[in-house]
């Protein structure tokens, strides 16, 4: 496993990430224990960052992370988890204010049987009021890091250009890191053209869902997928493609989004043991650049097309 620093965080992690997501039962029901498990074999295995939120599962991840932390020593890993957005009887809730940005934070605490967070996001940034962001949640998340409650602050966004307004606009310094998801994948490499930007900032780069939320899985993507039919269709040859070369498209697709020395850490999500250690064996594969131009290449039609965060 290589480790990288967090910007200039002084956290180094594993360039692959646990996102605890599924263990709140995102995408399909989990078995609890599998899910602890799953955690114990990310840590076990030299994963040192795990990824959560409350509004996975509506509180459920974090709950069932937290048993899996409690038999965890607490230097062996770095924890992220976020304000901003909720969930209560399967509504969805966007709350970005001080107030409830606040609350969230010692609930998640209690929840994680933590002390301390080392990474509060505000997540999905492009529902929120981005001023409000900018002039009331950030601030707050900033007094809590002079508090020492939690250690550093980021934000998450699916629109990367909601990022850069949200930095030019508060005080260098308060925004230390950015998660990006589905913009450093097979099919979109987008998140490529900020990488100067942030560094020139100070600011780390998380990756998150290399299988670009399913579209590129022997699997197949699911039916609740945004992407644009034409992409769907795309990212079907594709699979069939890497199939016929004898390589699974998750380990092309993993080995990718591992492999670029500016993108401290890449996150995936599963609640399966056997799962991490595959995720794991992937990373650790070196990257096929035939294989990869080719693919690309198939990609052309439909290269960088995305698609409306829900």
């Amino acid at each position: 496993m290589e480790y990288r620093e967090i910007g200039k965080t002084g956290m180094k992690v594993s360039n692959l990430s646990f996102g605890a997501s599924s263990l709140g039962g995102v995408f399909h029901p989990i078995r609890e224990e599998e899910g602890i498990q799953a955690v114990y074999a990310a840590i076990e295995n030299g994963i040192n960052l795990i990824d959560v939120s409350p509004y996975y599962g509506y509180l459920k991840a974090e709950i069932v992370l937290g048993k899996a932390l409690k038999n965890i020593n607490r230097g062996k890993y770095y924890l992220s988890t976020k304000v901003g957005r909720y969930g209560k009887d399967g509504i969805k809730i966007w709350d970005y204010s001080a107030r409830r940005a606040k609350e969230s934070v010692y609930e998640s605490l209690e929840r994680l049987h933590v002390d301390y967070i080392d990474l509060i996001n505000v997540h999905d940034i492009e529902f929120a009021d981005l001023e409000q962001i900018c002039d009331e949640t950030l601030p707050l998340l900033a007094d809590l890091r002079n508090e020492g409650v939690v250690r550093h602050v980021g934000i998450t966004n699916l629109n990367l250009r909601h990022f850069k307004y949200v930095i030019d606009h508060v005080p260098r310094g308060t925004v230390e890191s950015v998660l990006s998801f589905c913009h450093y994948t097979l099919n979109d490499d987008s998140l490529a053209d900020y990488f100067n930007y942030f560094e020139s900032n100070q600011i780390g780069i998380i990756n998150a869902s290399p299988y670009a939320m399913g579209l590129l899985t022997q699997r197949g993507v699911p039916d609740w997928h945004p992407a644009p039919e034409s992409l769907k269709r795309l990212a079907k040859k594709v699979i069939g493609f890497c199939e016929m070369k004898g390589v699974p498209i998750e380990q092309l697709a993993v080995s990718f989004s591992v492999s670029n020395p500016r993108i401290s850490t890449t996150l995936f999500s599963t609640a399966n043991p056997e799962n991490v250690l595959k995720t794991i064996r992937y990373a650790n594969t070196p990257l096929d650049m035939e294989l990869l131009k080719e693919v690309q290449t198939m990609f052309e039609p439909g290269f960088r097309d995305t698609w409306v965060n829900d």
